[in-house]
Parts: structure tokens; sequence; C-alpha cells
């Protein structure tokens, strides 16, 4: 039992023994706290060893299936125990290492200074942790994490070095994807905008230093999007594939090309010496892209559109220049795509005025703001209104009526001029049905102007069929068309046999402004027209001018040696009237005889008309 005594307590051990009377009782005290004590320090210390062997069995467990690959080592440095992890990563086993110096491991990247630093942080701090790359028994060299600690016994003494690693080559391969997926494109694998935009900027830089010049192209597939719309995005995508490889074969070693965005490339193309280099640079990419290209078992063909801006001549910031290359890529799709344009602040502020001006143009034409207003031809001498020539016009909702000469040059040479030029034929034709529905007909019906790039059409004749067989009230004879004799026929031989075709649908042909081109003479013996206009810049100043009087008289002698009708345009007056008449021209029109006017106002101008009496005497 417990026995306090004083402020001591005691373990005792009593024991009572009754005498032989029954009445008497021996007792005896005894002191049991020594032992007592030294059985309760033993079984501390038996409760200690147990949790201690718990622990190192703990250890060992860790040790043993630990992931991360783990070393002991003296203090020496001196390997003395791996576990299985380490074997795993490394490729040695417990007998290759074991009383080795982990040294054997190291695989060189690191400098002699990287260890020295190292372990000189391991003395002061007793810990280090960082990347090392390490080589395993197959000679691979392998990114880790290290953490290496110092271990003291309790006196204070270094023990051993514990070192624990994991193999990071997973995570750093993983890593370098998510840099690559920044800043490529996984599609193509080429630089993807964020990609570009570094290395324009740092070309620019290079630039500067060098005095040298750069070239940003923007490039842009025509179509793409319906070879997606027919074939599917899969074959699309594999079409942006092959025409990468190609558009980069067709680069520089030190070019970049990167995907933009969709079907959208930029290059960077550097160390030009002469805008020559930069335009073979940029035939060799539209080659690239124009040639067929064969994806699974389609053979496609494709095209792009070009737009370039050279450096510093095109003095802004990376954004800029490749802003500036898009925006003459829209020209170059604006001019009929497979095509490059470079840019020129001056000169594409005139192309973006045109182009406005063509869209503006197409409107009107959606709109029907166009009209054609009729100038009467007479006979001078007989007072026969022969027929009238259409002169379109443009009812501006903003301007009012514009002439011809304030938007036909804003489409020559464009397509659009083909179709306002088909708009004409049509409306003339609808014109002459209704005038005969009212008993009015002109022997010569309406004229037309033809613009040479109309008339070379390949399809002109099948146009001009389907024309006049939407009108099959009008007869073919009552159309005239009026060729410019000054534009550009490229081929004489061609447009002949185009004009017999449409001769022979009963269409009737004339040369207008004749005189004023340098091949009238040609025009004239080649081409099978049956009228000769004399142009009105002779016509207006023949009572003035000798020269522009004898070139009147020329034209009207050689229409007659080439039996051909004559009409002279311009007449301004009455005097006009009476020299050509005596020249021989019975034929004219001009303010002197009317302006051109509505169609609503032909048929009262033509029954109220009459010659001046002085033609016809």
């Amino acid at each position: 039992m417990l026995a306090e005594v004083g402020k001591k307590t005691f373990w005792l051990n009593i024991e009572a023994n009754l005498g032989i009377t029954g009445t008497d009782c021996l007792v005896a005290v005894t002191d049991i706290s020594e032992r007592k004590k030294i059985e309760h320090d033993q079984n501390l210390a038996n409760e200690d060893k147990e949790k201690r062997a718990d622990e190192l069995a703990l250890a060992a467990k860790v040790f043993t299936h630990a992931r991360e690959g783990i070393l002991i080592t003296d203090a020496k440095g001196i390997i003395i125990e791996v576990n299985d992890a380490f074997t795993e990563i490394t490729g040695y086993s417990r007998e290759d290492s074991c009383g080795e110096n982990p040294r054997f491991l190291q695989s060189g990247r690191q400098s002699a200074e990287f260890y020295i630093s190292m372990w000189q942080t391991i003395s002061t701090t007793g810990e280090w942790y960082g990347e090392v790359w390490n080589k395993r028994k197959n000679g691979e060299v392998y990114p880790e994490i290290l953490t290496i600690c110092a271990v003291h016994n309790d006196a204070g003494e270094l023990q051993n070095y514990l070192a624990m690693f994991g193999d990071i080559s997973v995570m750093k391969s993983k890593i370098k994807k998510l840099g690559y997926i920044g800043q490529y494109d996984l599609l193509t694998n080429l630089p993807n905008r964020a990609l570009l935009a570094d290395r324009l900027t740092q070309a620019m830089l290079q630039c500067k230093r060098r005095q040298q010049s750069l070239v940003v192209v923007f490039l842009d597939l025509d179509g793409f999007k319906q070879i997606n719309d027919i074939y599917g995005h899969h074959l699309g995508d594999e079409l942006l594939i092959a025409l990468s490889i190609r558009m980069k074969g067709a680069l520089r070693k030190g070019d970049t090309l990167a995907r933009f965005g969709g079907d959208e490339f930029v290059a960077v193309l550097t160390d030009l010496g002469k805008t020559e280099d930069c335009q073979s640079a940029l035939e060799r990419l539209l080659r690239a892209v124009s040639e067929p290209v064969a994806v699974g078992n389609v053979v496609l063909n494709t095209s792009a559109s070009i737009g370039a801006t050279l450096y510093p001549q095109d003095n802004g910031c990376a954004d800029l220049l490749i802003r500036h290359a898009a925006q003459a890529m829209c020209v170059a799709k604006e001019l009929g795509k497979n095509c490059y344009h470079l840019f020129d602040t001056a000169v594409d502020d005139a192309i973006k005025l045109q182009l406005d001006n063509l869209k503006t143009i197409r409107r009107a034409l959606d709109q029907q703001q166009f009209v054609l207003h009729y100038q009467p031809k007479v006979n001078m001498r007989t007072g026969i209104v022969m027929g009238v020539e259409a002169l379109i016009r443009w009812q501006h909702p903003e301007r009012g009526l514009l002439n011809p000469f304030e938007f036909l040059p804003l489409i020559e040479n464009n397509p659009m001029s083909i179709e306002m030029g088909e708009w004409v034929i049509d409306t003339a034709l609808r014109q002459i049905s209704q005038w005969q529905t009212i008993g009015l007909i002109l022997p010569t019906g309406i004229s037309v102007n033809i613009a040479a790039m109309q008339l070379q059409q390949p399809d002109f004749t099948d146009r001009l069929t389907r024309l006049l067989a939407s009108h099959s009230d009008v007869e073919a004879r009552y159309l005239e068309l009026e060729v410019l004799e000054t534009s550009a026929l490229d081929d004489v031989i061609r447009v002949s046999n185009t004009m017999n075709d449409c001769m022979a649908l009963g269409v009737i042909f004339s040369l207008d402004d004749f005189g004023t081109g340098y091949s009238s003479l040609t025009y004239l013996r080649r081409l099978p027209a049956s009228l000769i206009k004399i142009d009105q810049s002779f016509v207006r100043d023949m009572l003035i001018n000798v020269d522009d009087f004898s070139i009147v008289e020329g034209v009207i002698a050689l229409a007659k040696s080439f039996k051909r009708e004559v009409i002279a345009e311009g007449v301004e007056t009455i005097e006009h009237g009476a020299a050509l008449l005596q020249l021989g021209c019975e034929l004219a029109q001009g303010y002197g005889i009317a302006r051109p006017m509505p169609a609503s106002d032909i048929p009262a101008w033509v029954s109220r008309w009459k010659p001046d009496i002085s033609w016809q005497s």
C-alpha cells in the first residue's frame, strides 16, 4: 500500500498474524518503495522499447515501400543502405550501390562549383533541396528533385546523410508540352500568335541593329470555308497541314511561318536587301499554295490572297505591321484573289476609296438606282427619228442624277462593268418592247455602248443570246451595239469573230468615237461594223477649226469608201447640221437636236420633232 509520512510517500508491505491465544496480533511492516521503483522503471523501459520498435518497424516500412528513392550514407558519405525505389529509378541494385560514394550517379551536367555550393549549404543548414540531373545505370540522363539531410546523434555528432529523390522526367515532359502548347499550333506544329509576336519583336530589334529590312506577310486561303463545307473539317485540317509544309519549304531557314488562326498564316521574312527579294518570296508562297494538293482520294486546287508590309519603311509596332499586312491582304482579295499586294499608305488609301466606291455601286445596282436616258438619233434631211442611244444615269439618293463620267470610270476593267453592261442591254430590250406596245417602232431601235472588256468575254455571244431570248417579242435588229474603238481590244480577230456571231443573231454594230484612236483604219477594215460614229470632239469644233473640219470630211469619205453608214454626234447648232449635210452626212445626234431624256418623254418628242427647214432645202 501507499503511505504518506510527512511529505514523503512510501510503498509498504504489511503482514499480520494472530497469536496462539487469539487475542494478540503480530504485524510486520516492510518498506518496498525501492523495489516498486525498480519495477516501475522496468515497465517504462519496456514500453519505450516497444514504442521504439514500432517506430523502427514503421520507418523500415516507409523506407522499403516509399515511391521516392532513398539512400543512407555514413558520416563519410559512403552508401550503407538503399531502398527498392532507388533501384527502380537508377537501375542500380543494393549490391551495386552499398560501399560506394553517391557521386557515381552524377551525369556531368552540373559543374563542380554546383556541388561545392550544395555541400556548403548542407554543412551550414543541415539540409539541401533542389533539382539535379543524374544518370541511370543504362546511361540515360534524367532530372530529379533531391533532398539531402544531415543526421546527428544525441551528442550532436554527425552520424549519417539521408538522401531522398524523385524522378521528374514525366513532369518535365508535361511542362515542356504545356510550354509547346502555349507557343505552337498543335495542328500544323507552326508557331502560334504568341510565339509569332515574340519572334517579330526580336526580328524588328535585330533589323534596327543591322540596319536591314524585314517583311511581314499575311496569307489567307481563298475558298477554304467552301472546302470545309463540302469535304468536312477533317479533310480541311489535312489540307492545312499539307499547305503548311509546302509554305514552310518555300521560305528560308531563318524565316518564321506562323498559323494566325483558321486559314490565316503570317510569315516574317528577315535579312531582305531589296523589294525584289520580297516579291520573289511572295511569288514562291503563291506557287506553293496554288499547286494541286492530294488529300486522301481528293485532289484540291487552292489559292491564296497575300498582303505584305516592309519594315522599317512601314515604321510601326509589331501589331500594327500585322494589321497593315492584313489590310493589304484584303486588297489582294478584292483585286481578284490568288495574288499579293504590298502595303502603301497613299496607294492603299486610294485603293480603299476605290473599293468603297465599288461597294457603293454594287449596292446601287442591287437597289435599282440606275436608269437609262435616251438621246434621239435622226436623219436631218428626211426628218425621220431613226432610233435612240441609251445613256446610263445614276439616280443617287443623296447627290441626285449623276452622269456616266462620274461613276463609269470607277468600274472600268472591273467585272462589275460586265454586269452593268448586261443590265443596260436587258433594260434597253425591255424598253423596246414597251414602246412597241404603244405603237412606237424606231427603224434602228436602241443603241447601247459595249465596253471592250465585256465584248471580249469568251461567252459574250451566249450571254447575248440568252438576253435576246428573254425578250422574244423584240427583233434583234432593233438592238445596236456601239463599240468604243479606243478601248483596249486585245485580239481584233477574235473580236471580229464575236461580232460576226452576234450579227448572225440579227443585232448590228457601230464603231463609236471614230477618229480618236490610233488604229481607226485597222478597226474600220477588220471589224464588221455597219455604222461609223464621228466623235463629237471633231464635230463640235469643225466650224472654227480647219483641222477638225478636214477630219470630219475624211471620216465621211472613208465611210463611203468602205460602204459604211456614218452618223455624227455632238451636233449642237443648226449650222453644224447644215455643214454635215453638205459633206454627205445625214444622220446625227446632239444637244442641237435633243438632250438625253427619260424613256417616258421619248414618244411625245418623236411625235412633235421636225428638222430645221434649212436642212431640207
